[in-house]
């Protein structure tokens, strides 16, 4: 099955052609990275103009590069939700269009599935399975017993991860995006500095809102009293706290549910080298399971996934009409 698919939930405009969920025949990205750089994150309204911009090239592109004509597509797939609603638009309307110019069924995907579905570029998915999907609007724990089930166990409760890393970059006077300049300090550092240990009222839930608000305190403490930090070390302590944080509860999730074969990850957040050694760390305690990360050009927003997780709707029928929406909180289960 050939399928196409259509992701602008954010910030990047994207359209990929995938066959047989496996093999990526390409992947066009426009990314608007260094047009939100000056804010400091993502302006909805600059974006969504931005998309309307280069939808129509970058679909082109992908079809393109892909070597195929779109009498060769069997399905079109869109991200329908959630993400800025603006954006999210822009995208469900160049796929409805895709669709009718050209008779193919229109397939509308959760934001979130395509992230772990990414995963199926690397080994086929075995369920029941746990996966982690962790980015700049997300940090969930999501049970799955079948390909077609989504059990939300755990959530954030304030702050995603990526978020969290992006407003302690912007107090560090990092810049934005924060993730990957924090990542490669702490590669640098260690992490010697004590900060505070969040605290959650879900067994599996998350929060990172305490600890953003400890980095900004202690930078504050160590101005008050003329004392010195090194980036390295600070963003080496934040980058373990927060994955303390998230791999402490993977770990209970793994031990109250021993029927899981696999875990997996998915978001922008997996590209992270901090996380990525952690999930190494636990192929080694728990042999018995398998655990898979996407591909790095398949961490962060793509389209990529979109066309896999697309496929796997096709499979089930869930295909849409000239009705559909773009729906900006569609929850995955």
């Amino acid at each position: 099955m050939l399928v196409i698919g259509i992701e602008s939930s954010c910030d990047e405009t994207a359209a990929a052609v995938v066959r047989d969920k496996k093999e990526i025949l390409s992947s066009v990205i426009a990314s608007q990275i260094d047009t939100h750089k000056a804010f400091g994150g993502v302006v909805p309204e600059v974006a969504s103009r931005i998309h309307v911009e280069n939808i129509s090239g970058v679909i082109q592109q992908a079809i393109d590069e892909a070597g195929i004509s779109m009498e060769d597509v069997d399905a079109v797939a869109v991200t329908a939700g959630p993400g800025l609603v603006g954006c999210l638009h822009v995208g469900v309307q160049g796929a409805k269009t895709l669709a009718a110019v050209w008779n193919k069924p229109l397939i509308p995907v959760h934001h979130l599935a395509g992230h772990i579905y990414a995963n199926e570029l690397v080994t086929d998915l075995q369920f029941p399975l746990v996966a982690l999907v962790v980015s700049g609007g997300n940090s969930e724990l999501v049970y799955m017993k079948d390909e077609n089930s989504f059990e939300i166990l755990g959530q954030t409760q304030d702050d995603a991860i990526g978020e969290a890393y992006d407003k302690v970059a912007r107090v560090m006077g990092l810049g934005y995006p924060g993730g990957p300049v924090i990542d490669k300090l702490a590669q640098q550092g260690k992490a010697v500095y004590d900060l505070p240990e969040p605290k959650t009222q879900g067994r599996y839930d998350f929060s990172f809102s305490g600890l953003k608000s400890g980095v900004l305190q202690f930078i504050k403490r160590c101005e008050r009293k003329g004392q010195t930090f090194t980036q390295e070390d600070l963003a080496a302590s934040f980058q373990k706290a927060a994955l303390d944080e998230v791999f402490d509860r993977v770990k209970l999730v793994l031990e109250d549910h021993p029927e899981v074969k696999q875990f997996v990850v998915g978001g922008g957040v997996s590209a992270n080298s901090g996380l990525r050694a952690r999930v190494d760390e636990l192929r080694q305690e728990y042999p018995d399971k398998t655990f898979t990360v996407p591909p790095m050009r398949c961490c962060t927003d793509n389209a990529a996934m979109i066309a896999v997780a697309g496929e796997i709707a096709a499979e089930q029928g869930r295909v849409a009409d000239a009705r559909l929406t773009a729906d900006p909180g569609w929850e995955i289960c």
